[in-house]
Parts: structure tokens; sequence; C-alpha cells
């Protein structure tokens, strides 16, 4: 038996426009996948916290506001501190093309800009999964 592949996505900071997390969060449901979406205003801490008691294998992050050089290495540092660094983080948002190169250094296993086809995200999701579903 194949087991479901688990997903939180979340809105860290101040970022008041969630409509493109809440698209990728029922195009990865409607794929079959069991998604947490923990809404807006969600500090690091407790995206983390979500992830690790959600059992997940991936954090799906959505910036907006221009703190994705904050988001995102915090959340890595987080998973680290708590021994869930196999959980793997991708996200999409406004995030300029000069910092992708940036944040996959910091461990991001991928960055989905404006306009990224929900199916492209489904798939790379799967292809990931084969070797870090939990």
């Amino acid at each position: 038996m194949q087991q479901q592949i688990r997903i939180v996505v979340a809105k860290p900071g101040l970022d008041g426009h969630d409509r493109g997390a809440k698209v990728v969060a029922r195009a990865l449901r409607d794929a079959g996948m069991e998604v947490v979406y923990t809404g807006l205003h969600q500090t690091p801490e407790q995206i983390v916290n979500t992830a690790v008691q959600e059992d997940a294998a991936f954090v799906g992050l959505s910036v907006l506001s221009g703190a994705h050089m904050t988001a995102f290495p915090k959340v890595i540092e987080l998973l680290r501190e708590r021994d869930a660094a196999d959980i793997e983080v991708f996200g999409g948002g406004i995030i300029p093309e000069a910092d992708i190169a940036p944040l996959k250094e910091l461990g991001v296993a991928e960055i989905f800009t404006p306009g990224t086809p929900t199916a492209r995200i489904v798939e790379w999701v799967r292809d990931r999964a084969g070797a870090t579903v939990r």
C-alpha cells in the first residue's frame, strides 16, 4: 500500500494575500495528496511545529511580502534544529530570479514563480516524494 504524500502549505509573515497558496493546496489535494493549509500570518516556528506534528514530507511556503530571504532560511534552520531536515521545503510567490539560486544553496528544494502551472508543481512533488515520503 502506497503512503499518501503529506504537505504543509503555509503563509509566513505579514502576507495578507493567500489566493495562490490556496490554489496550490487545492491542486495538491485534488492530486491525492494530504494537505494541511496553516492560514495567514504564520511564524516559522508555527510552520515547523505543524510540519513535525503532521509528519509532513514537504513544507510549501508562499511568500509575497519580500521576506523570502528571511522566511525560507528560518524554516529550514528550525527544521534542522527539530531533527526534521528530511522535510523538504519548496515555495513560491514574488521571488526575484536573482534570489532563487541563493535560496536553493540554503536548502530550498524548489521555487515556483508566478504563472507556474499547478500540474508542474504536482508533478515535481510526486517526483520528489519517491525518496522522501515518511
